[in-house]
């Protein structure tokens, strides 16, 4: 029971929010009129079955009283309260974060990135007599808010892609009497600071991401940036190989490389060079900067090879600066296919690396 007027019924195969008393509901779910009277918001194992969904919301409304119902693939939820706001997120998650050495990780699904989903999704109570215009105006603050929260965490490209696809959202409040055919139009509704309320369910939505991803153990590292770009450690290796002169490549000599590589990963200075040129490269190259364009000032922009240098000497000393120069006018395997800024960043990584075996 998380307020006098609603009461939470689970079920194996759902869940039911109640209000003997009816709710106003504005909602996107897969039974639903947008804008409804109802008396029970259900959310229903039956991921992608329309007629499964109202068969077993309809089983679920022992009262037979109105409903809406949301098609799911998982009933995973949590509750936040605050005075007359309640929040329900839902949680829906095929990706976890997998050990790779012993201090790397990496964000996995067995489903792939292609079929894999995060869906965090919202069921919002208002207990107000809210108009129904009021109530769509709240409904479209919540998807704003949802989608400026996460656009700031900034996560890598292969997850943004599998966020919220399926999302779901619905916002209720309290209608004055239990007759459904209640003219909502000419009804009366509570007077209430119109900003006050939009700023604390903002401020409530953004908290609720932020325990999602917690509750959901979702974090994610360099490694996983890497994946959005295409990067993998075998690459790297076979990049840092290539320009190896009177050496013999033996598989040992690749593992020694990789060892070093992931070793390297791990020094925090390396990390922050390497998150810098990324998060640079995307900036200037969707032209996010006025003052920079990467279409006529890229040859003039050497500050990517002072990155480059950076990363090359944190990891090998100075010595690393004459092993940047060779992979960086080469570019080497990957770092050929790589941005203006990226490579360079990477030629030291590689660069720095190959140095310090050979130390």
């Amino acid at each position: 029971m998380e307020s006098k007027k609603i009461e939470i019924i689970e079920k194996d195969y759902g869940m039911c929010i109640n209000n003997s008393n009816h709710f106003l509901a504005f909602s996107d779910f897969t039974v639903s009129d947008g804008i409804d009277i109802v008396e029970n918001i259900n959310v229903l194992k039956a991921k992608d079955d329309f007629e499964a969904t109202a068969k077993r919301a309809e089983a679920f409304n022992q009262s037979q009283g109105a409903y809406i119902a949301q098609a799911t693939d998982s009933i995973n939820y949590f509750v936040n309260s605050y005075g007359d706001l309640t929040i329900f997120t839902f949680l829906s998650n095929d990706v976890v974060i997998e050990e790779f050495t012993d201090s790397l990780k990496v964000a996995n699904s067995p489903k792939g990135f292609v079929d894999a989903k995060i869906n965090i999704s919202h069921v919002v109570y208002i207990d107000k007599l809210l108009s129904p215009k009021n109530l769509l105006k709240l409904f479209k603050v919540i998807t704003n808010i949802k989608a400026k929260v996460l656009s700031n965490i900034a996560l890598p490209f292969h997850i943004q892609n599998i966020l919220n696809c399926d999302d779901f959202l619905a916002v209720l409040s309290n209608v004055n009497v239990n007759d459904e055919s209640l003219d909502i139009n000419n009804a009366e509704f509570d007077e209430f600071d119109y900003e006050e309320l939009k700023i604390q369910i903002e401020e409530a939505v953004e908290i609720s991401i932020e325990d999602a991803f917690e509750r959901m153990d979702l974090t994610f590292g360099i490694l996983d940036y890497f994946v959005s770009e295409g990067i993998l450690i075998g690459d790297l290796v076979e990049a840092g190989v290539e320009l190896l002169e009177d050496v013999e490549v033996t598989p040992e000599l690749e593992s020694k490389l990789e060892t070093q590589i992931l070793k390297s990963l791990s020094d925090i200075n390396v990390i922050a060079l390497l998150v810098a040129a990324l998060r640079t490269e995307h900036d200037l190259a969707g032209n996010r900067i006025r003052e920079v364009d990467m279409g006529n000032d890229s040859g003039s922009l050497y500050f990517r090879k002072v990155l480059g240098l950076a990363v090359a000497n944190q990891i090998a000393g100075t010595k690393a600066a004459f092993n940047f120069k060779r992979y960086d006018e080469a570019k080497p395997g990957i770092i050929y296919g790589l941005p203006p800024i990226l490579d360079d960043v990477f030629a030291g990584l590689i660069a720095g690396c190959v140095s310090k075996i050979f130390e």
